[in-house]
């Protein structure tokens, strides 16, 4: 795992899908550099569908709402997804051998369960910054005109 960079440490990185997903985009990476060069749209996919995790989580962390986090958690969910797709494609098109993607599958599997787990974990508490029942932190309406 390569070290961590800045000078911060925001609240994302405490989150231990986001590490998983982390070394998921490595372990993906890693596959990438063994395709074909003939493979290059294949190659970028999966490097986009890879960074695509980790960032809809740190993304997801940073909102303000409930339903905002769980957007962005679902969006990195399918964005996993896709990535399984791909680099079980680049196995069965022959351009790597299964073995080469195993570790990948097996940590998109663990990120997978990983992020149902925060998904229902988001979903049963509210979040520090939103009251229980200010989901969509829209604005106050201004008071009313007192009557004369």
């Amino acid at each position: 795992m390569a070290p961590s960079v800045g000078g911060s440490d925001p609240g994302y990185r405490d989150l231990k899908v986001w590490r998983k997903a982390m070394d998921l985009a490595e372990s993906a990476h890693a596959v990438c550099v063994r395709l074909p060069p003939h493979a290059a749209s294949l190659r970028s996919q999966i490097q986009r569908a890879a960074v695509s995790v980790p960032s809809n989580i740190a993304e997801g962390n940073g909102r303000r709402s409930r339903a905002d986090y769980l957007r962005y958690i679902s969006v990195a969910f399918g964005s996993l997804r896709e990535l399984e797709t791909q680099l079980i494609l680049a196995a069965r098109f022959g351009y790597v051998q299964s073995h080469a993607v195993a570790p990948a599958l097996d940590l998109a599997n663990e990120v997978g369960r990983m992020l149902s787990g925060l998904a229902r974990s988001i979903q049963r508490t509210p979040r520090p910054e939103t009251a229980p029942n200010d989901a969509d932190s829209s604005p106050p309406s201004p008071a009313p005109s007192p009557s004369r």
